[in-house]
């Protein structure tokens, strides 16, 4: 038997075992097998951990910008040095596919703890007003304190960072709480920024969410929570944070629409519509997935039939090998729960194409979580798998005739994180532009972010931004000359 590696909580730079002494099992999704073993942190490793961060927050909040700027670029190298290694041990992790991750988290990780690193002095910058011959009024920007940050399990390393680095550039100090279904990239990054940051700036308790994350957002030391996750999980959060009245970032759930015209390019829209939104190297469960695929219905025969034709050459495999072009779901529950829509999908609407999962997807690998790529049609947005977010490659095509139309049925949903708009009319643009309810809106693109760029949604998807500035408060003073 193979002697599984035994990861360990970061609290004050140094390597801990959860005070319990007892570890969560982390599950690979392709194998459905055990390869490690992750701390199962309670309260009191939560304690140890916001106590750390309170301690070095002095001292790492008067450091200048440029002081604080040198640790950040010093992390930025780790991801240079240890990309690889990281993206290939978060495939195993959260089976999202090795081509994907190893970008994802070495270069692309690089720039965003550079991109950091450069907004440190912004960070630090108030304003001077003239209020009169006497009189001077001025801001200073502040951190916080100590930052909660609860990342998720579909892209753990790069949630982590999109948090954490722009926290500390603003002079705050962290708490991280990686999802329990994905902490191994996590808690392996902990262990290289252990000999990187001065101890107590980053710590990160893995455990389960009604344990560890519970007591870390109720926690008083805690001075602002960041998450991004379930809208569920967001309420219930920001229920716990009530009694402290801790201010919050939440980036949640969504059910993006797609909405493709009969002027668009339509095999860009196809594309966009499945291979870089739904039917994913992490077998769509991202957040800005645009699972409801809105077409114009001149064009919707054409339209079903590119996306079948691109669906039929996905590769579902063991997310190591190169040849895979999607992943499984990232548990059992998960798993469970996607076929649950696959069964209701089939009740509900007309089914396209797809519906099959389990060992007779990924015969070589029968004990993983495997859901194939799946789209149903539906006359109307009115269906369950048109209103509730499925978190897997399940896609729904509802066709519509007019701008209103199409409008309205993007519009018609609880959720506010992102849309696409397929088209080459300028002045449709920038109408869906504006009358769009998303945080964020693609054209003729789609999940092309920007790390420059801020990124959040509205209504039941969240709000805030993961940015420098929201992570300080402004502070106002008159003196009198």
């Amino acid at each position: 038997m193979v002697e599984l590696v035994e990861y360990r909580n970061l609290i004050g730079g140094e390597l801990r075992q959860a005070a319990s002494g007892q570890f969560l099992d982390a599950v690979n999704p392709a194998t459905g097998e055990v390869f490690a073993r992750v701390p199962a942190g309670e309260g009191a490793d939560v304690d140890a951990a916001v106590a750390a961060a309170r301690t070095a927050f002095p001292a790492w909040s008067a450091l200048t910008a440029d002081q604080r700027a040198a640790y950040l670029r010093k992390v930025a190298a780790l991801f240079t040095e240890y990309g690889d290694e990281l993206g290939r041990l978060e495939t195993v992790d959260n089976g999202r596919i090795v081509r994907e991750n190893v970008p994802r988290n070495g270069p692309g990780m690089t720039a965003m703890w550079t991109l950091a690193a450069s907004q440190t002095l912004e960070a630090a910058t108030g304003q001077t007003v003239v209020l009169g011959p006497n009189r001077l009024g001025l801001t200073r920007r502040e951190p916080y304190g100590v930052i909660a940050a609860i990342i998720p399990w579909n892209a753990p390393i790069s949630m982590l960072s999109a948090k954490a680095a722009f926290a500390l550039a603003a002079g705050n100090t962290v708490v991280v709480k990686p999802a329990e279904q994905a902490s191994v990239s996590v808690l392996r990054l902990g262990e290289l920024l252990a000999d990187v940051l001065p101890p107590g700036v980053l710590n990160i308790v893995s455990g389960l969410g009604r344990d560890a994350g519970e007591h870390l957002v109720r926690h008083p030391g805690i001075s602002k929570i960041t998450m991004t996750g379930s809208s569920e999980t967001g309420r219930a959060i920001q229920r716990a944070a009530a009694d402290t009245l801790t201010p919050s970032i939440f980036e949640l759930g969504g059910k993006s629409p797609n909405i493709i015209f009969a002027d668009a390019d339509l095999e860009a829209a196809a594309n966009g519509a499945t291979v870089t939104s739904v039917f994913t190297g992490n077998a769509g469960q991202v957040c800005v997935a645009g699972s409801r695929i809105l077409v114009q219905r001149p064009i919707l025969a054409e339209m079903l039939g590119r996306i079948r034709a691109i669906a039929e050459k996905v590769v579902l495999g063991d997310p190591l090998d190169p040849a895979t072009t999607m992943g499984p779901i990232i548990s059992r529950a998960q798993y469970d729960r996607v076929v649950g829509y696959l069964e209701t999908g089939a009740k509900e609407a007309e089914l396209v194409f797809g519906g099959r999962h389990g060992a007779e997807v990924v015969p070589s690998l029968p004990g993983g979580y495997w859901v194939e790529p799946t789209l149903f049609l539906s006359e109307d947005n009115s269906p369950r798998i048109c209103q509730e977010e499925i978190f897997g490659p399940v896609a729904v095509v509802i066709p519509f005739d007019t701008d209103d139309e199409a409008l309205a049925i993007a519009n018609d949903s609880r959720y506010g994180l992102a849309a696409g708009v397929w088209t080459r009319d300028l002045a449709r643009v920038h109408r869906f532009l504006r009358d769009l309810d998303s945080g964020n809106v693609w054209v003729n693109i789609y999940r092309q972010t920007g790390q420059e760029l801020p990124f959040g949604g509205i209504k039941d998807s969240g709000y805030g931004h993961d940015r420098v500035l929201e992570f300080t408060r402004e502070k106002s003073a008159v003196i009198a000359t």
